[in-house]
């Protein structure tokens, strides 16, 4: 009984997921190991789908500051710390909760 609640529970959460994704290039250019633990906790939220790239095809963009896509939006920031902050409030921020 208790097993069909929680399938029930997770096939009609009222939140919804987040799939963030990243490229290894850019990563690797502008996280900072004081940022590593921050991000691998945002990861490990229940509502986000991490997914990370060897190349996303947005060079330009990779060169000049850390991104993210956020449920296909293009999302920059000056620094990593920056960018986690705005990927942590548009996540809280735009999750749409049913009634």
């Amino acid at each position: 009984m208790f097993g069909s609640v929680k399938l029930l529970n997770k096939w009609f959460s009222k939140e919804k997921k987040r799939t963030v994704e990243f490229c290894e290039r850019n990563l690797n250019q502008f996280l900072t190991d004081d940022d590593v633990s921050m991000y691998e906790s945002f990861f490990y939220e229940k509502n986000v789908l991490y997914k990370e790239y060897e190349c996303q095809s947005k060079c330009k963009e990779c060169r000049e500051a850390p991104y993210a896509v956020l449920n296909g939006e293009f999302i920059t920031a000056e620094t990593s710390s920056e960018l986690l902050e705005k990927l942590k409030n548009h996540h809280s921020n735009s999750d749409i909760r049913q009634t």
